[in-house]
């Protein structure tokens, strides 16, 4: 076990041999570290929080009560094979939050980015990977195996089938099922998500020029209703766009694994 002078932990907590705990962390009242456990400096754990597995949590994450972070992962293949669990810098883990570990069957981890918010009660399952700046607001759930881009918010209740892939810069609405890949910057709402537009307050509060803001509207349109299939439409967007944004589109459309997409115009 390698607990840092300058960390404080709590002397109901428990700490296992061969846990690390960086300098600065906190570790409060009845939490529970585990021996494969990696704390960056600067961690907080308030009270009755687990953190199990091959589990690392980036510095300055803090985890509200009640987390349970690390966790072997909600999949009937598993049979105990080592997997991980990589959690990044400066997260804000909600009361309730559970986070699996990876499987063999997949990358081997569960990849976790900075800066993101999750809030009460939310579900990431084995396998998935995260961007930064991501927020799941309270009870959303991400099945395995789906890539969630940066900047993406997804609300209250949504649900994420497995193996989706949600866009950078894209916003899911409340109670929201989402079972086809979403392109970046897309708002997406209904029970049965369907896209209804750019996320036009996003791209602004992300300061996005206005020129990029009406490339990706006339993007949006073509992939709607322009001739050939859904593929084709985005390889013509990418011979006639001098805009970033959209070419990100045109490379999330043309890279996919083969699931569908949300459609804009659908419905």
């Amino acid at each position: 076990m390698s607990v840092s002078p300058a960390a404080r932990v709590h002397p109901s907590a428990v700490v296992e041999p061969g846990a690390h705990v960086g300098a600065g962390c906190e570790i409060g009242p009845f939490c529970h570290v585990g021996p494969e456990v990696v704390l960056g400096a600067g961690v907080r754990l308030m009270s009755h929080v687990v953190v199990s597995g091959a589990t690392g949590i980036g510095e300055g994450t803090e985890i509200h009560p009640f987390a349970v972070i690390g966790g072997s992962p909600q999949d009937k293949k598993y049979g105990g094979e080592p997997s991980r669990l990589i959690v990044g810098r400066r997260n804000r883990i909600r009361e309730h939050v559970t986070m699996n570990s990876g499987t063999a069957a997949g990358t081997g981890a569960t990849v976790v980015g900075d800066d993101g918010l999750f809030m009460a009660g939310c579900h990431v399952a084995h396998d998935v990977r995260i961007g930064d700046r991501v927020v799941l607001v309270n009870h959303a759930s991400v099945g395995g195996h789906c890539d969630i881009g940066d900047d993406v918010i997804l609300g209250g209740l949504t649900g994420v089938h497995q193996w989706v892939r949600i866009g950078q810069g894209s916003i899911v609405g409340a109670v929201t099922m989402v079972t086809h890949d979403v392109i970046p910057y897309s708002l997406v709402q209904a029970p049965r998500g369907t896209i209804d537009g750019l996320n036009l307050v996003g791209l602004k509060r992300q300061g996005v020029a206005r020129s990029d803001i009406t490339a990706l509207r006339a993007a949006f349109q073509t992939l709607a209703q322009g001739e050939g299939t859904f593929q084709d439409r985005a390889r013509r967007l990418g011979e006639d766009t001098d805009s970033d944004y959209v070419r990100r589109i045109v490379a999330f459309v043309t890279n996919g694994a083969g699931r569908s997409f949300l459609t804009p115009g659908d419905r």
